[in-house]
């Protein structure tokens, strides 16, 4: 992948995670760029088809556009950063994400957003004031 392109990509985002909005600062692992449409489902290598992604929620992803919603049982896609406006699909309970639609809660199932690890480093770095959620 181009850098300048992947430097595009880290700048729009604010450094931050698409999906889980977790800080490539305080991230043990680089964050990288995902291909939201994965290109073995046609997607391309264009700043529309690019998230920023940490490294958890990239390998949960992989090349997943759909899931299924837990509370109803049906297959929906996943979350798209370029498409949906986060604040419409997810909320934030202290350090837990809470999905508030079949997207977000699919996305929050499919990449394991909630995953007791995930919570308890989140909550940690919460009471620290190491990291924000807004």
């Amino acid at each position: 992948m181009d850098r300048a392109l992947e430097q595009q990509v880290f700048r729009r985002a604010s450094g931050v995670c698409e999906y889980c909005r977790f800080p490539d600062e305080i991230s043990e692992l680089r964050h990288c760029v995902d291909h939201i449409i994965a290109l073995q489902h046609g997607g391309q290598t264009v700043v529309e088809n690019l998230a920023l992604c940490c490294g958890r929620c990239n390998r949960h992803k992989g090349p997943n556009i759909a899931g299924v919603d837990p509370q109803t049982g049906s297959v929906v896609r996943l979350f798209h950063p370029r498409r949906d406006k986060w604040s419409e699909h997810f909320r934030w309970e202290h350090a837990r994400l809470v999905g508030i639609t079949p997207v977000g809660r699919a996305t929050l199932d499919v990449l394991s957003i909630n995953h007791p690890y995930r919570v308890a480093v989140r909550r940690v770095l919460l009471d620290a004031r190491k990291l924000r959620l807004d």
